[in-house]
């Protein structure tokens, strides 16, 4: 006679529940049993303490919903064997099935029962891996988000670098991806999304030691990188910096950074990156962002309604110039000049009487032009009210070429070495070589034709002094130098002692008999 599959099943979890209770009865602890059985703590521990009516009570409810998910073992199975057979998170299994087949026939508990069943039988062999975080402190709305950085394997081996936020208080999150490591202007693009995305900023922002936001840490006080320090600086933000890998002080956000690959990543294939961050969006929206949170036991997507509040206005940031729906129209008047909150800024000519866009941010202001949208200009923010601010003048005389200047000086002498000091100047102060010209105009023209200006510049050249100021002292030090009389008469020179060539024809040295040895080593003896 056949055994039927149901019935097979149901013997194999008496025989299960039989020996864990016989292994009670003999007491053994529950980790004992673990090791002797060699089945999985939860199932030990789910078994340990059910009574013979629960345990038939329990075969009959999940007898029936079994009957829900076995027509979706197989692609179960096949999720979990396309992820190395490695313990996933089960909700994300309920997902994946949701995206795939639409509305299903029971709830994501029904599926964990079901997955657990499979488990129970060895349909199922998992292999296990843990990490423990430490709970951290409850926060008040719009103090603080948590930042973090992670990677990923999608299942077709493509590598994805994730950005993930959480607000701390309603846990509502953000994430986004890209195909290569992050830089410095890449995370302040994905912070000032990520505020867009949730309607605000928080007062502190906590981040790891990551090298694109923090040079280094010298006990204590934290160095920023140029751009992110500015970007602090603009929008106010309070920092706290914690070290890598730290569940005290950003556990949620590496919960997050799990949750992620566990819930999305590891049960999806992809084409492309476009299709990552769409779906990876929707995600967020439905499960993310749209599931009950463990750990408030209330919506993200509702809590941020009131977290919202509490956050500060997203500022404009010059490192979001290109976002043309903050940019505002403005019109130059006949004088060059536009008005901005009471503040009077200069333009080039060509502008007067023209329409112009304007970007503001609390440090800057850019003007556009309308037409092709090519920088115009841009100006330092005026502290002071009703100020004028100009636009910044050239001289004539200044916007000669680095090649004229260079030629005007090498034409007062023809020295190569002069011509090369020159070269090497000019190209050492790309910014001030106006400025060089100008000191050596003042300063060396009249002199170049004395010795000791040839001196002085053979001593610059030879020792890789390349500035017309230092060559204008060594020239003056030349120059006004006094040298001393040194001239001895033969009277008072001072004969030496001892020659180094054939010195024993003057050095003589006295010799002892070795018979005087030889007598004071027989008195030593005796």
């Amino acid at each position: 006679m056949k055994t039927s599959k149901r019935q097979k099943t149901t013997m194999i979890k008496f025989i299960m529940y039989k020996k864990i209770q016989n292994f009670k009865k003999n007491g053994l602890t529950r980790a004992e049993i673990v090791r002797q059985t060699g089945r999985d703590a939860k199932t030990v521990r789910k078994y340990y303490d059910m009574s013979p009516e629960e345990y038939a009570a329990y075969v009959t409810e999940t007898s029936n919903r079994e009957k829900n998910f076995n027509s979706f073992k197989d692609e179960i199975l096949k999720v979990y064997e396309a992820n190395g057979d490695r313990v996933l998170i089960k909700s994300a299994v309920y997902d994946y099935l949701e995206e795939l087949f639409g509305d299903l026939p029971g709830t994501e508990r029904t599926l964990c029962n079901f997955i657990e069943h499979l488990i129970e039988t060895e349909q199922l062999v998992l292999t296990k891996n843990h990490r423990t975080y430490t709970p951290v402190e409850q926060l008040p709305f719009g103090q603080q988000l948590q930042v973090d950085f992670g990677e990923v394997r999608t299942l077709c081996k493509k590598k994805v670098h994730i950005f993930a936020a959480v607000l701390s208080a309603s846990r509502f999150k953000y994430c986004a991806v890209q195909d290569h490591p992050f830089k410095t202007e890449e995370v302040i693009q994905h912070l000032l999304d990520c505020f867009l995305f949730i309607g605000g900023m928080p007062k502190e922002l906590v981040i790891d030691q990551d090298r694109t936001m923090v040079t280094k840490e010298n006990y204590g006080d934290i160095i920023y990188t140029a751009k992110f320090q500015d970007f602090i600086n603009e929008m106010g933000l309070n920092m706290y910096v914690c070290r890598k890998s730290d569940p005290e002080s950003k556990g949620k956000v590496e919960n997050m950074i799990k949750f992620v690959k566990q819930n999305f990543f590891s049960v999806r294939q992809f084409e492309n990156f476009e299709e990552i961050s769409e779906r990876l969006h929707n995600w967020l929206i439905r499960r993310a962002n749209g599931k009950i949170s463990i750990a408030t036991r209330r919506i993200p997507a509702e809590m941020i309604k009131h977290e919202r509040n509490h956050l500060r206005p997203v500022k404009n940031s010059i490192h979001q110039k290109d976002n043309f729906i903050a940019r505002e129209d403005r019109k130059v008047d006949e004088s060059g000049f536009i008005l901005v909150n009471t503040t009077k800024y200069e333009l080039p000519e060509l502008y007067q009487n023209r329409e112009v866009e304007i970007y503001t941010t609390d440090f800057k202001l850019l003007v556009y032009n309308k037409n092709n949208g090519d920088l115009v200009i841009e100006h330092n923010i005026s502290p002071i009210p009703g100020k004028t601010v100009y636009a910044k003048k050239v001289c004539k005389k200044w916007r000669r070429r680095k090649e004229e200047l260079s030629n005007e000086l090498k034409s007062w002498i023809s020295n190569d070495c002069w011509s090369e000091f020159i070269d090497i100047c000019f190209n050492k102060y790309k910014r001030y070589f106006r400025d060089q010209h100008s000191c050596a105009k003042k300063y060396l023209k009249e002199n170049i034709n004395h010795p000791e200006f040839i001196e002085a510049l053979e001593y610059c050249v030879a020792n890789d002094i390349y500035s017309m100021s230092c060559l204008k002292d060594t020239y003056n030090y030349y120059k006004n130098r006094k040298i001393p009389d040194y001239t001895i008469s033969d009277k008072h020179k001072i004969k030496p002692l001892l020659k180094r060539k054939n010195a024993s024809y003057y050095l003589k040295v006295d010799k002892r008999n070795i018979a005087s040895y030889n007598q004071f080593l027989k008195e030593a003896a005796s």
